[in-house]
C-alpha cells in the first residue's frame, strides 16, 4: 500500500505564529532506535504522548505505532514523513507504561519496540495487512447509524455476515482510491458495523445463545387461551408452552417476553420433547433468536459478597504485613500450603480499594484463575478483570480498555497482565512468586513477570506482596537481608495439619516384581483405599504423553525430530510421534525403517500413559489428565477443574499444572509417580525446583480439616533433598542451598547473563560462538565468561545452538557497563559478512 503526503500539506498560515511538531514514534519491531515523523501543522493539536498514529515506514508498508514524545527537532539524519493519521483522541498506553516498558528494553537487552509489540493485544496494533470483517451484530435495516457513501462502499465489498469476507487494509484503499481512509474505519468500528483483526487464526467468533420468546401476536391473554385449546390434543408441545410461561410470565409483564430464555432451558430438560419445541418454532408459536452475550463471566454472575473473618493467624499476618508495608515497598508472605494466603490477598486488595487505588493479582498458571477468579467475583463483582492468552484479541482489548476508563479496578492475569495500562496502582500481588512460569523465553522481550512487576510498583509508588510456600532462594535471601519484609505462617488454616509423606523405593519393588506397570504395590493399594472413602487422589508425573522414547528392540533405531535434536514422544490418544519443543509430528511406526523389524516399543512414560493404565487397573475409577495436550482449548482448564471440584472425577493425573495452587477439599492422597527425574537435572536450579515440586504437589492433599497422604515412588529414597521435604524444613533447605550458591558463585550473589548462538549451519554457528567468546572475555575477563558450548538439546527447529554463560557483580553500575560491553561484542559478530545470519539472543536473569 502506497501513500502521497500531498493530500496533508499544512494549510497557508503566518511563518511567525507557525510550529512545527516532530513525534518520535515507537514502532512494533526490532530496531535500535525510535523514528521521528512530522505532524501535519493543522493536526498539532491532536497529537497524544501515548497514543497510537498510523506511518509509513520503508516503500509500501504502514504500520501503526505509539508516539513517545513530541518536540520541535528535526531530525538530522533523514528527512522526517509526515504522519498519515492519528487513531486515537487519548492514550491508549500511558505515562507510567512508556517508562516501564523503557526499562524492559534496558534490562532485558532487547528493543522497546519488541515490549511494545509483545505489550500489546494485535487488535490494538494495525498494519497494512491488518483485516476487517463485518460485524455479526450488524444489520442494515436495524442499525441506528446512517453510512456515509465510502462506508456504503467498504460494506457492498463485504457482502453479508454469512459470506464471512474480509478485507486487507491495502485492499481498503484500492476499493476507495483515497491515501488516507483509516477515519473510515474507525466510524465502521465505532458505529459497530466492522471488527478488526490481524490474523485468519485470530477472527472474532461472538459467543452466541440461542433464545426463544412466544409469538408477539399470542402474548395477550385471550390469545394464550385460544393456544392452550390448540394444543389440548398435542400434550408434549403444551408441556413446552406450560413451561415456558412458568419461566416467563407473560400474562403479569407481557414486555418480559420480549427477552425470552434460552432454547437449551426446554430442549435440555428431561421431561419435555425437544422436537416439541422445534414444532412449536416452525409453527410460529415460538420464536427463535441469537444473542450475542459476553464471554466474561463475571459479567453475567451476581455481584453477591462473600463474607469470611480472618484467624487469629492470619490477622497476625494481615498485621504484620501492613506494618513492613510501612517501611519496605516490597514483603514476602511465607506461609506453608494451605495456611490460607488468599483471604489474607483478599483483605489486603479491599484496603487497596478503599484508599482508591488499582490492584493487580499475579498467578502463574491460567489454571489458577479458575478458582480464584469465582472467588474474587463474589467480593469485588464488575470491578474485577481477567486478563490472560487464552482470552480472544478482542476479549484482551476489552480489558485493556477497561483498565484505562477505570472500570475494572482489581485484574487477576497471568505474566503478560503486566503490560496492561494502569495508571495508579496502590497493590500487587505476585502468588506462587517462585514460579518459572513468570518468565518469558521466546520471543523478546524475555521477562520475569515477578521483576517486572517489582519495578512498575516502583515507578507508580505501590506495594508489593511476594506470597509463596517454598520462596525462590534469591527472594528468601533478600527477606532475611532486610530489603523485603518477611511474615510467616506455619501452620495449615483451620483444622487441617500437613500431609504425612512416605517414601516409596521403586528399585526394591523391581527385585521384589511388585510394581503394577509404573505403580508400586504400595501407591497402587494407597490408591484403591482412597478411593474406597469417596475421597480423591491427585498424581503428579513431570512428563506429559504415552512414552518419552520408541524404539526398535532390535537395532536400537530411535525415531528423531527432522528439526530438533531430541527423540519424538509417543501421542496414543492421537496415534502419532510428536516434537515437544517445535510441535513437529509424525504417524506412529509399526515396523522399523531402518532394519524392517517390528519390534518397535514404546519405552518410559507419559501422564497419558499414566491415565491409560489406571484405567485398566482401577476400571470403577473416574479418571481425569490435565497437561499441555489436554488443556490446550480455551475452558478446557476450567471444565477439567470444575469437573473434580464437584467430584465428577476423583483420579486426577497431570503434570505441573497440578501442584501450582489448587485447593480442593476432598483429595486425601497424592503420589509423585518419578521423583528421579525431577532431582537429576543437569542446572544449579534443579534442587530448588525438585523442593519446591514436592512440597506444593504435597500441599494438594490433606485440605479442610482432612489428614492426607503423600507417596513418592524414588529409586534413590536416600537423596537429602527428601529428608527436608518430609520435614517441610524450608529454612534448612535454604541454608544449604545458599552456601551452593555463594560458594560456586550464582544468583543472588551474581547475576547471569545466557547468551545463545544461533546458526542453521553447525559450523558457523561455532565460529560465531568462538568469535563473540573472545569478544566477550577481551571486555570483561575470563572469570566472568564460561563457554562456549552446546547445549544437551543442541538443534531446535533446525537452528544449531551454542550456550555461553556470564556471571556478573550484582552492582547495578557495573551491570550497566556490562550490558554495554555485551552489545559492543554482538556488535563485532554481527559485523562480519559470513556470519551475519548467525542470531545472538541475549536473556538476563535466566531460569
Amino acid at each position: 500500500m502506497s501513500f502521497t503526503l500531498d493530500f496533508i500539506s499544512p494549510t497557508a498560515a503566518p511563518a511567525a505564529d507557525r510550529v512545527t511538531l516532530f513525534a518520535d514514534v515507537i514502532l512494533p519491531l526490532p530496531l535500535p532506535r525510535l523514528y521521528t515523523y512530522r505532524v501535519p501543522y493543522e493536526l498539532n493539536d491532536n497529537v497524544v504522548v501515548g497514543g497510537r498514529v498510523i506511518v509509513q515506514f520503508g516503500a509500501k508498508k504502514t504500520l501503526s505505532c505509539i508516539v513517545a514524545a513530541v518536540h520541535e527537532q528535526a531530525p538530522k539524519e533523514y528527512q522526517a514523513k509526515y504522519i498519515l493519521e492519528f487513531i486515537d483522541d487519548a492514550p491508549v498506553v500511558t505515562q507510567p507504561q512508556l517508562k516501564l516498558f523503557r526499562w524492559m528494553a534496558d534490562y532485558y537487552m532487547c528493543t522497546i519496540g519488541e515490549v511494545i509489540n509483545a505489550a500489546l493485544p494485535s487488535a490494538l496494533k494495525l498494519s497494512s495487512e491488518s483485516r476487517i470483517q463485518l460485524h455479526p451484530r450488524f444489520s442494515r435495516e436495524e442499525s441506528e447509524y446512517p453510512l456515509s457513501q465510502q462506508e456504503e462502499v467498504i460494506v457492498d465489498a463485504l457482502g453479508t455476515t454469512e459470506d464471512g469476507k474480509a478485507l486487507t487494509f491495502t485492499e481498503v484503499g484500492e476499493l476507495l482510491g483515497i491515501p488516507s481512509f483509516h477515519k473510515v474505519i474507525k466510524s465502521l468500528m465505532h458505529k459497530d458495523v466492522i471488527f478488526l483483526f490481524e490474523h485468519t487464526a485470530d477472527k472474532y467468533s461472538p459467543k452466541v445463545v440461542k433464545k426463544v420468546r412466544l409469538a408477539h401476536h399470542f402474548v395477550s391473554e385471550a390469545s394464550i387461551e385460544q393456544l392452550f385449546n390448540t394444543l389440548s390434543s398435542k400434550p408434549k408441545q403444551l408441556d413446552v408452552l406450560m413451561k415456558y410461561l412458568q419461566r416467563v410470565p407473560v400474562h403479569q409483564n407481557e414486555y418480559s417476553n420480549q427477552n425470552g430464555i434460552e432454547k437449551a432451558a426446554l430442549t435440555s430438560s428431561p421431561h419435555l420433547s425437544a422436537s416439541a419445541v422445534n414444532t412449536l418454532i416452525k409453527n410460529g408459536v415460538l420464536e427463535q433468536f441469537d444473542v450475542i452475550v459476553s464471554r466474561f463471566p463475571l459479567e453475567d454472575e451476581p455481584t453477591a459478597q462473600l463474607h469470611f473473618t480472618l484467624t487469629d493467624a492470619q490477622t497476625t499476618a494481615r498485621d504484620e504485613i501492613m506494618a513492613h508495608f510501612g517501611e519496605r515497598e516490597i514483603t514476602l508472605l511465607h506461609g506453608v500450603t494451605g495456611a490460607g494466603k488468599t483471604e489474607i490477598y483478599i483483605d489486603l486488595i479491599r484496603k487497596a480499594l478503599e484508599s482508591g487505588g488499582q490492584v493487580l493479582y499475579l498467578l502463574p498458571e491460567i489454571a489458577l484463575t479458575a478458582q480464584i477468579v469465582t472467588r474474587l467475583l463474589r467480593v469485588f463483582g464488575s470491578r474485577l478483570g481477567v486478563y490472560h492468552s487464552k482470552f480472544s484479541d478482542n476479549e484482551r482489548v476489552e480489558v485493556w480498555n477497561g483498565v484505562l476508563s477505570g472500570r475494572f479496578q482489581v485484574v487477576v492475569g497471568v505474566r503478560s497482565a503486566v503490560f496492561l495500562p494502569f495508571d495508579n496502582l496502590s497493590l500487587i500481588i505476585v502468588d506462587e512468586e517462585h514460579e518459572s512460569s513468570y518468565k518469558q523465553y521466546e520471543p523478546a522481550p524475555r521477562y520475569n513477570a515477578r521483576e517486572v512487576a517489582l519495578m512498575m510498583a516502583n515507578f507508580q509508588g505501590a506495594k508489593t506482596l511476594l506470597g509463596s510456600a517454598t520462596p525462590a532462594v534469591e527472594t528468601y535471601y533478600q527477606a532475611k537481608r532486610g530489603r523485603y519484609g518477611l511474615v510467616s505462617l506455619t501452620k495449615r488454616f483451620g483444622e487441617a495439619g500437613m500431609p504425612d509423606i512416605e517414601l516409596v523405593d521403586t528399585r526394591k519393588a523391581r527385585e521384589q516384581k511388585t510394581m503394577h506397570n509404573h505403580f508400586t504395590a504400595d501407591l497402587l493399594g494407597e490408591v484403591e483405599r482412597t478411593l474406597g472413602r469417596q475421597e480423591q487422589v491427585i498424581l503428579f508425573q513431570n512428563r506429559r504423553g504415552y512414552a518419552p522414547v520408541v524404539a526398535c528392540q532390535d537395532c536400537g533405531w530411535i525415531p528423531k525430530c527432522t528439526n530438533c535434536a531430541v527423540s519424538l514422544s509417543y501421542h496414543k490418544h492421537s496415534h502419532e510421534l510428536r516434537c515437544h519443543y517445535c510441535g513437529y509430528h509424525d504417524s506412529m511406526v509399526s515396523k522399523c525403517p531402518a532394519c524392517g523389524s517390528r519390534a518397535v516399543k514404546t519405552q518410559g512414560f507419559g501422564t497419558e500413559k499414566i491415565e491409560d493404565d489406571l484405567k485398566i487397573m482401577l476400571p470403577q475409577a473416574n479418571i481425569q489428565r490435565m497437561d499441555l495436550d489436554t488443556t490446550r482449548a480455551k475452558n478446557s482448564y476450567q471444565q477439567i477443574i470444575g469437573d473434580f471440584e464437584q467430584q465428577k472425577t476423583n483420579v486426577l493425573v497431570g503434570t505441573q499444572m497440578v501442584t501450582k495452587g489448587l485447593d480442593f477439599a476432598n483429595v486425601s492422597l497424592v503420589g509423585i509417580i518419578n521423583a528421579d527425574s525431577i532431582i537429576h537435572y543437569p542446572d544449579f536450579r534443579a534442587h530448588e525446583r525438585a523442593y519446591q515440586m514436592f512440597v506444593q504437589v504435597s500441599g494438594r492433599a490433606g485440605r479442610k480439616g482432612k489428614k492426607g497422604k503423600v507417596i513418592i515412588q524414588t529409586s534413590d529414597p536416600t537423596q537429602v533433598i527428601f529428608d527436608k521435604v518430609i520435614r517441610n524444613d524450608y529454612a534448612e533447605f535454604y541454608n544449604y542451598e545458599i552456601m551452593q550458591r555463594q560458594e560456586h558463585g550464582y544468583p543472588p550473589f551474581m547475576r547471569i547473563i545466557k547468551m545463545t548462538v544461533k546458526h542453521v549451519e553447525q559450523g558457523l554457528g561455532e565460529q560465531a560462538a568462538i568469535l563473540l567468546t573472545q569478544e566477550l572475555v577481551e571486555r570483561l575477563g575470563r572469570a566472568a565468561v564460561l563457554g562456549p558450548e552446546a547445549p544437551y538439546i543442541f538443534r531446535i527447529r533446525n537452528f544449531y545452538l551454542q550456550e555461553i554463560t556470564i556471571k556478573l557483580d550484582r552492582a547495578h553500575t557495573a551491570l550497566k557497563w556490562a550490558k554495554e560491553q555485551i552489545c559492543a561484542a554482538m556488535d563485532v559478530v554481527k559485523d562480519q559478512k559470513e556470519l551475519k545470519q548467525a542470531r545472538l539472543v541475549a536473556d538476563v536473569d535466566p531460569m
